[in-house]
């Protein structure tokens, strides 16, 4: 098996760790193998692939899609250092409001599978980074979201103070008021 699978506080995000092959020349691995991930038990069809370059402190996040339009991800940094988060936005969900949060960088080569009905964010913390990732359904705007990144009943401890944010971003409802707003998925 190309992969290890760690299932985390929440077991329906898993994070994945490749078999890197390390040599003189530099290295070779599997980012994705869908026969790996459906014998793990996560089914994951890619339908597009996204690339962010983001600067030290910036947090992009918290993002979904609602309804039919929701989003699996698979988050990948090929350059750089970020704590990358998923927070459970499904209300029936017995780990709703909860998150998971891990490191993931070019030297661990780790990528997050996030499932549908959870929102997505992170926070570089080198000096710049670019993050990959792989989703099973377009793009829909008409059906973005997001929570605000520093919602108080979430509680997520983000490292680095002062964080760069888009004007979307900082203007996000907390998931409280997503969820009254009938907002969340």
């Amino acid at each position: 098996m190309p992969f290890d699978f760690e299932r985390l506080d929440i077991p329906d995000v898993v994070l994945v760790k490749p078999k890197v092959f390390r040599d003189p020349r530099g290295y070779f691995m599997e980012a994705f193998a869908s026969r790996a991930f459906e014998a793990a038990g996560i089914r994951f069809s890619v339908v597009q692939e996204n690339q962010s370059y983001s600067r030290r402190g910036v947090i992009r996040g918290l993002h979904y899609q609602r309804g039919e339009r929701a989003q699996a991800k698979l988050v990948r940094v090929v350059k750089g250092e970020v704590l990358d988060v998923a927070v459970d936005i499904r209300p029936s969900s017995p780990t709703f409001g909860k998150y998971v949060a891990v490191r993931l960088s070019e030297d661990n080569a780790y990528s997050l599978y996030i499932p549908r009905g959870f929102a997505h964010g992170f926070q570089v913390l080198s000096e710049d980074a670019i993050v990959v990732y792989l989703v099973d359904n377009d793009y829909a705007p008409e059906a973005e979201g997001g929570i605000r990144w520093d919602d108080p009943d979430i509680g997520i401890p983000w490292p680095l103070p002062n964080p760069t944010l888009s004007d979307k971003d900082r203007g996000w409802p907390t998931l409280r008021e997503a969820l009254a707003r009938g907002l969340v998925p």
